[in-house]
């Protein structure tokens, strides 16, 4: 009877063990979780910035206002512009 109470003892450590441990991974899994989603969070903050700062530096005055200002480009006249008709690529056919 000692015995048996003795292996039930143990086996009820060891079970106490395992609940301990397996909380234990939980909370830090939990942890590890929020970490990787306020980063996720700052990475989505730090995306939408750099979509503004994209849109900002490529409106069409900032570019016309270089080109003019710093580069003196200018449209040119009506009259010298030629537009050139797109073509579908001729196919080749197999011989």
């Amino acid at each position: 009877m000692v015995k048996l109470n003795l292996l039930l003892m143990m086996i009820a450590i060891a079970c106490a063990m395992g609940v301990v441990t397996s909380q234990h991974k939980a909370r830090k899994l939990f942890i590890d979780l929020q970490q990787e989603q306020s980063l996720a969070k700052q990475m989505e903050v730090e995306w939408g910035q750099l979509q503004l700062e994209q849109s900002t530096w490529a409106m069409h005055a900032r570019i016309e206002k270089i080109a003019s200002s710093y580069l003196q480009m200018r449209v040119p006249e009506p009259v010298k512009i030629q537009v050139v008709p797109l073509q579908a690529p001729e196919r080749r056919t197999a011989q």
